[in-house]
């Protein structure tokens, strides 16, 4: 292996490197996007029964809550939403970066290593030695080859967190949209009730 990294030149040290790079942020971003974590079960229930059970005196009175227009609510919870999303996708133009500079560091490898080479020995020495050919043109190979094996991963993983987040953009949406009918008395969902948010 490490023959193999020698002899694709300086330029296989950037490609480790974005493979390094790459697969932390595949770990982190798995593990910051479980939906336990950005969405915890019964959230909305959760919330009603910390709004339900403020003293009278508090701040956050149900009454003041539901005197608040629901259209301003949805406004609030949609300027929140945009700033969550962004933490959502941190990283992720990171990992698009990766999947797409690998490849090309790879045929630059290729083009600025032994490609030169094997070209500048058959002028020299003429094609009448197949070898020296094909052993350049194969140690050439090495950096393209490194370049996709860690764009092709990049890629898919960058697609997956892409999926991902949309889903749980989406049952955040739902979420925030269920306590803003159940404030304003617009839903009785039975999922909310203070004694199933106790479980």
């Amino acid at each position: 292996m490490f023959e193999l990294i020698k002899a694709g030149g300086w330029l296989m040290l950037p490609i480790i490197l974005c493979s390094v790079v790459a697969f932390a942020i595949l770990l982190e971003r798995l593990w910051s996007l479980q939906t336990r974590r950005v969405i915890p079960p019964n959230l909305v229930a959760q919330v009603m029964t910390v709004v339900q059970e403020r003293p009278s005196g508090s701040q956050a009175h149900p009454a003041t809550a539901r005197r608040l227009g629901s259209q301003l609510m949805k406004e609030d919870i949609e300027d929140v939403g945009r700033h969550v999303v962004h933490e959502l996708e941190r990283y992720l133009n990171t990992l698009g970066t990766i999947a797409a500079v690998s490849p090309l560091l790879g045929l630059l490898g290729t083009v600025i290593g032994r490609m030169i080479q094997a070209f500048s020995a058959m002028s020299s020495q003429g094609v009448s030695d197949p070898a020296v050919v094909s052993g350049g043109i194969a140690v050439a190979l090495i950096t393209t080859a490194a370049g996709l094996m860690v764009a092709i991963p990049a890629l898919m993983a960058h697609r997956y967190l892409r999926g991902r987040i949309d889903g749980l953009v989406i049952a955040m949406e739902q979420e925030a949209l269920r306590l803003v009918e159940v404030i304003h008395g617009e839903r009785d969902d039975e999922a909310v009730s203070p004694a199933r948010a106790v479980r």
